[in-house]
């Protein structure tokens, strides 16, 4: 299991990401601001990291937020030649430059921002939110606000003062704002309405509704479904206001449209390598082990894989026993482990 300390997400305000230091397992104190020390660790700018002192739960959720972000786009992308891998010069230099990839890392994290501020509130965490307080469903059939509802409303407006405002005057800076903004708008797409009904005999004279976030792991398919439809962009110089407009390429690359795009959509500047061969941007796919009938010819980048034959000794046939156990058999077989060359 990958610890999610060592995993950097890239800042949501300014340049420079937003990284968490590795943390030590010593106990914190339990009395005053000991969150300080957590914010503290949080490379954040100095509004952020105001805003990140002023409540203790701030620093809980952005912690949550980043290890959130970053396991879900480990999983998304655990068949892929690129799988979510940010440790140290990687990191670094993805962010540099305007790649699909990155688009995903902004969005994300914008998203695991959101999601996870929005249930900090409705789960007590936070001192500044409490459930969602601002129902907008009809009041028909008698129905009563009632439940704890995720409270995306603070969530939305902690957010947009988080990140703040980034400056516009290049394209790399709108394209981020933008893929920052797709992972909110993903989010408020998900939010569900729940109802339980009340009433004599089970009758619904009576319902009690509230408001849920969707799952992160649906946020993230959302995400990795637009990322595999992003759009490469270029900019024009808006005449009316002498300022520069995102806009298809000029030069439109095989399989990319001259579509407008949305603001739903991903969009990058920069074609991504291939991530086949170690580079400043990925360890490359040489030992990742891969899957045979399912991605090996792909990750392997043509290069073929190493098979190796291995016995493994795993619980089987479990019964549950009265009281209170599982008894289960040890069961011995042998499996094959493919590695690319």
């Amino acid at each position: 299991k990958v610890n999610p300390c060592l995993f950097f997400l890239p800042r949501l305000t300014g340049n420079e990401p937003l990284t968490i230091l590795p943390l030590t397992s010593e106990p914190e104190e339990t009395t005053g601001k000991a969150h300080y020390k957590v914010c503290d660790r949080l490379k954040l700018e100095r509004k952020q990291r105001r805003m990140c002192r002023r409540d203790p739960g701030v620093a809980e959720t952005l912690m949550e937020a980043i290890s959130m972000s970053a396991l879900e786009c480990q999983y998304q992308f655990r068949f892929e030649r690129w799988n979510c891998t940010l440790e140290g010069r990687y990191r670094a230099n993805l962010l540099k430059r305007g790649f699909k990839e990155t688009a995903f890392l902004y969005a994300i994290s914008s998203a695991g921002l959101t999601h996870a501020m929005a249930k900090a509130c409705s789960a007590g965490r936070m001192e500044r939110c409490t459930c969602d307080e601002a129902p907008d469903l009809e009041n028909r059939e008698a129905w009563q606000w009632g439940g704890c509802g995720d409270n995306l409303k603070y969530s939305n407006k902690f957010v947009k003062e988080f990140l703040g405002r980034k400056s516009n005057k290049d394209l790399r800076a709108r394209v981020d704002v933008h893929n920052t903004n797709v992972g909110i708008k993903v989010i408020k797409a998900g939010v569900e309405t729940t109802c339980k009904c009340h009433g004599v005999s089970g009758s619904c004279t009576v319902r009690t509704c509230w408001r849920q976030l969707s799952p992160f792991h649906e946020i993230g398919k959302q995400l990795k479904q637009r990322y595999e439809t992003s759009l490469k962009v270029g900019s024009t110089t808006n005449e009316a206001t002498g300022e520069g407009d995102i806009s298809p390429p000029k030069k439109p690359t095989p399989g990319n449209s001259d579509q407008i795009p949305r603001t739903t959509d991903l969009i990058y500047i920069d074609d991504s390598p291939s991530f086949c061969r170690m580079s400043k941007f990925s360890p490359g796919t040489s030992g990742r082990k891969c899957y045979k009938d399912k991605n090996c010819e792909s990750i392997c980048c043509g290069r073929g894989h190493n098979t190796q034959s291995r016995v493994v000794t795993r619980p089987c046939q479990c019964q549950v026993r009265w009281c209170c156990y599982v008894e289960c058999k040890q069961c011995t077989q042998r499996e094959e482990v493919y590695t690319c060359k």
